[in-house]
């Protein structure tokens, strides 16, 4: 009786814990899922903020001819920089002396698996290559690339197995480990690499280097096609262009016009055995590879800027490079991104039985496994850069594929740091960045939000304004259209009175604080595209533009926002941010003036980050 007595208190005790414990893992999957959905809502957005300010330089190119008396020549300016012919010619790189205190990698032509051996450790050893080689190398593979056609189709009988590899986004540690697990590019290793080698990472100029560098070396067996990253202006939103122009200062304005060159030169898609179709994005209901085929892509260089006669050729690209699947039938504009479509598995079934395919194998999303299919597994995602949005965020993964053209899928997740944190500080960590970022866009949108919410305050009762929990997901929904659970995001994001209201305006607390409200709000949120549209003014990329280019600058941004700004209020706060009074502003002191830089870089900050009084 005694001992049966004890072994239901065993039980109980047993059930007790197992209850808790599922309870417990699954508020931990919960928080990991909303999180992972801020990270990728967020960056959707971005994307979709990127192909409207695009789309605005193309309505301007081609419908302005006249802007604040500056007339087409400002625009022709900003959007058709002359090509310079000498990066045509061997001269780009040969009168570029190599000084004798060079302690980097040197480089010799035509490369050898000595001179890949000895830029591989180099980039292990944090070292820069010399700009007097990276141009070599950029001119060789752009001189190569030209005789490539925009598909290439490649055979499996005469190699063991292909890997496949999705986004690396700069990060050069995911290369160096599939490296590692999978061996180096050779003839008995073939790769393809499909697409974003650059931008978000520190190491995009690193990353494309050496896949630059193989495919010089083994022109048969190391494949690369463009991604939507492989671009100018994602380039200027996304980080490339800073990262060049900061590793490269004498020749940055080279190396960034022959990369553009080079990515407007890359291959768009890649087919297997006439099987199994390889593109960065995905596809569209008028998605023809035979058209593709046809298309002169080394034209369609910037995907904002076009002329009529590319207008098919320009979609068909777009939506090769932005598409994303979806599980509903149909082909619908991508809303999420901005660009593209949605593509449904009758779309994917209709193409396969065009071309006599049986598997799409694509990128372009981050999955938390590092690849996923969809489609009755007829369209596979793999993605490579692991630790995307955040340190144990997600995993990389790639593809090998032999002769019978079955994916084998191979994970791993670069960082000590990762295995050494338990899942639930793994979550805790991503949820604290994902949050930071949600207060953020929160507080960019905070006019049109205060209104949504003050239409739902009937009572209006002041500082503490406050209106249903219903209510303020209702209006966080219309105005941001992140399709996030608001509800259980709540306790993050504001505070309850005692009845159960939500006080809206704490939403805003600590943000841009002693900054005129308005202001502050219109910088932090259109920070970005200020920054590119100073970076294309800026042709030098030496960090300033004189007070009338300034001038220029805000009319043109003004015109792309719809806000109305007078020409005085302009002089007035060119003049007071140039505090030198030399005639040239630095951007990053424009921002800083105004107290609205947030450093997104800075993992330690609170939730709130406070800005520093100038």
């Amino acid at each position: 009786s005694i001992q049966l007595s004890h072994s239901k208190k065993s039980m109980k005790a047993a059930v007790l814990i197992q209850r808790w414990y599922r309870r417990y893992m699954a508020h931990l999957e919960m928080r990991r899922r909303y999180t992972w959905n801020i990270f990728q809502s967020i960056e959707y957005a971005g994307e979709q903020d990127q192909l409207q300010l695009s789309s605005f330089f193309s309505f301007m190119l081609d419908n302005f001819t006249q802007l604040n008396g500056n007339g087409p020549d400002l625009i022709s300016q900003l959007l058709d920089p002359v090509v310079d012919p000498w990066l045509d010619r061997e001269t780009c790189y040969s009168m570029i002396a190599v000084p004798n205190s060079y302690t980097g990698p040197r480089l010799s032509f035509p490369l050898s698996v000595t001179d890949t051996n000895t830029l591989l450790n180099a980039f292990k050893e944090q070292q820069t290559l010399h700009a007097r080689y990276l141009l070599q190398l950029l001119y060789e593979t752009k001189k190569l690339l030209r005789q490539m056609p925009n598909i290439v189709y490649l055979s499996t009988s005469y190699t063991k197995d292909i890997t496949i590899c999705g986004d690396l986004h700069g990060r050069l540690d995911d290369l160096l480990l599939i490296f590692y697990k999978n061996g180096l590019p050779s003839a008995e290793t073939p790769y393809v690499f499909n697409g974003d080698f650059v931008d978000r990472g520190k190491k995009s100029i690193e990353v494309a280097t050496l896949l630059f560098a193989y495919f010089l070396l083994y022109p048969d067996n190391m494949h690369l096609n463009r991604g939507n990253h492989e671009d100018y202006l994602m380039n200027l939103r996304y980080g490339f262009t800073k990262e060049v122009m900061q590793k490269y200062k004498t020749h940055g304005r080279q190396i960034l016009q022959l990369f553009q060159d080079v990515f407007s030169l890359l291959p768009v898609a890649t087919v297997i055995d006439g099987k199994v179709l390889i593109v960065h994005g995905g596809i569209s209901d008028q998605t023809d590879l035979d058209f593709l085929n046809s298309v002169e892509r080394h034209k369609v260089r910037r995907l904002f800027k076009y002329t009529s006669s590319l207008f098919v050729a320009k979609h068909n690209i777009v939506d090769i490079l932005w598409s994303d699947p979806k599980n509903q039938d149909g082909c619908h504009p991508n809303t999420f991104r901005g660009g593209g479509c949605y593509f449904g598995p009758d779309v994917t079934q209709r193409l396969m039985h065009q071309h006599g395919l049986q598997l799409l194998i694509r990128s372009h999303e981050c999955k938390q496994e590092g690849y996923e299919l969809c489609h009755g597994g007829q369209v596979i995602t793999i993605f490579s850069a692991s630790n995307y949005y955040e340190e144990g965020s997600n995993r990389g993964a790639y593809i090998k594929m032999g002769r019978d053209l079955v994916p084998r899928f191979y994970q791993y997740q670069v960082g000590r740091g990762t295995r050494k944190l338990t899942l639930t500080q793994r979550v805790r960590v991503a949820e604290g960045s994902a949050l930071r970022a949600l207060k953020e866009k929160l507080f960019t949108h905070r006019s049109e939000l205060m209104a949504g919410f003050m239409e739902c305050d009937h009572n209006n009762t002041g500082k503490h304004s406050c209106v249903s929990v219903s209510d303020w997901a209702q209006v966080l929904e219309t105005v941001l259209r992140l399709d996030l659970p608001w509800r259980t995001l709540r306790p993050h994001l504001v505070r309850l009175t005692a009845e159960g209201a939500v006080e809206y305006q704490s939403c805003f607390e600590d943000m841009g604080s002693g900054v005129t409200p308005n202001l502050a709000e219109t910088l932090f949120r259109y920070r970005t595209d200020i920054e590119i549209i100073f970076n294309i003014i800026d042709k030098d990329h030496s960090g300033l533009i004189s007070t009338e280019e300034f001038r220029q600058m805000w009319r043109l941004f003004s015109a792309h926002l719809e806000v109305d700004i007078e020409d005085r209020a302009i002089d007035d706060l060119a003049r007071s941010i140039d505090f030198n009074k030399d005639g040239s502003i630095d951007f990053t002191e424009f921002l800083e003036a105004f107290r609205v830089v947030h450093k997104l870089d800075n993992r330690d900050q609170p939730l709130c980050g406070r800005t520093e009084n100038f």
